[in-house]
């Protein structure tokens, strides 16, 4: 089975950029390219794939979802450097920060990877649709990411490889360590709802409640909000969850609109720039700009054999399929 890496760009490059105090031959911050880029060759090391799809936010993030709901991730705390000594002021590390990842894009630009993004669309519905086009169809998908919304994704065919709690995770395991199927994970969320994103759930409603008394979200059959809402009102039981869940209609179906990845918040014109963009590349590995690029921001001694090694496997074996 063919193997493709789908990498939630963001989520990774964060965590480089948090952790990873190097600094580039100026003295600015660049651990965010320099980490990113270490953790892409661990991931090539262990995963072996045959082909690398990186999805990025698209500027100002999700505009449709937005407009279901305004405070839409409203009020998050901005990305700091994980640092007790600071060199920068606020504004000098948002430019920074900007900087890096423009950087980066153009470190990736030098590699046999996909890289995608479409304005005012997110990374998670790009990934969605990578993942279920039909090019792929009989490839294992590894998407990578910590975000517990990539769950729902999961089939015989999907895992999710989740960098930060060190773990892969398919629907098996899922099932059996949160008693909820893939197939009914959006659903399941969308009563608990996500802070991170600004959206409020059914209050005192949890995955472990819902997985207790809503048994049947562990089948492989797809539920719908109606079916789980007249189940919750017609049940004879006074726990207070079947209650709150039952008067709540209205937020579970608001918040599953938002949460739910089965169906891509993406255009039609922009489904087919992504098909476009994947059906037409051609891999090419241009190593002596990626190792000048390096030995310009400083870290020029960092060993990416492995790394360039799978990227020069990528580029052949695409040359072997054409």
């Amino acid at each position: 089975m063919k193997r493709l890496l789908i990498i939630d760009a963001l989520n990774m490059y964060f965590r480089a950029y948090i952790v990873d105090p190097s600094l580039s031959t100026n003295g600015q911050p660049i651990g965010g390219v320099k980490g990113f880029i270490k953790i892409m060759q661990k991931l090539v090391r262990d995963t072996k794939p045959d082909e690398i799809v990186i999805c990025w936010d698209g500027e100002g993030g999700s505009q449709r979802r937005k407009s279901h709901n305004k405070n839409y991730k409203e009020g998050r705390k901005p990305i700091r450097l994980n640092r007790d000594i600071r060199n920068l002021s606020e504004n000098e590390e948002l430019e920074n920060k900007i900087w890096q990842q423009t950087r980066l894009i153009e470190y990736l630009n030098q590699l046999p990877i996909i890289q995608l993004m479409l304005p005012s669309v997110e990374a998670d519905d790009i990934i969605s649709l990578v993942a279920q086009m039909p090019e792929y169809k009989g490839w294992q998908k590894v998407i990578v990411s910590s975000d517990k919304d990539f769950f729902q994704l999961c089939d015989g065919e999907t895992v999710i490889l989740r960098p930060i709690q060190k773990q892969i995770v398919n629907k098996h395991s899922i099932t059996k360590d949160y008693g909820i199927h893939p197939v009914n994970f959006a659903l399941a969320r969308a009563i608990t709802g996500d802070i991170s994103d600004n959206l409020k759930g059914v209050q005192g409603v949890g995955l472990p409640t819902i997985a207790k008394r809503l048994p049947f979200l562990s089948e492989e059959k797809s539920y719908t909000i109606s079916e789980v809402i007249g189940y919750c009102q017609k049940i004879d039981s006074n726990l207070k969850a079947y209650k709150t869940i039952g008067e709540n209609t209205d937020l579970i179906e608001q918040n599953y609109k938002l949460m739910q990845l089965y169906a891509p918040f993406i255009s039609v014109q922009g489904k087919s720039q992504i098909r476009y963009a994947v059906n037409n590349f051609a891999p090419e590995l241009i190593k002596t700009t990626f190792l000048s690029m390096m030995i310009q921001d400083g870290f020029g001694v960092v060993d990416f054999s492995d790394l360039l090694a799978t990227m020069k496997r990528i580029v052949a074996d695409s040359k072997q399929k054409n």
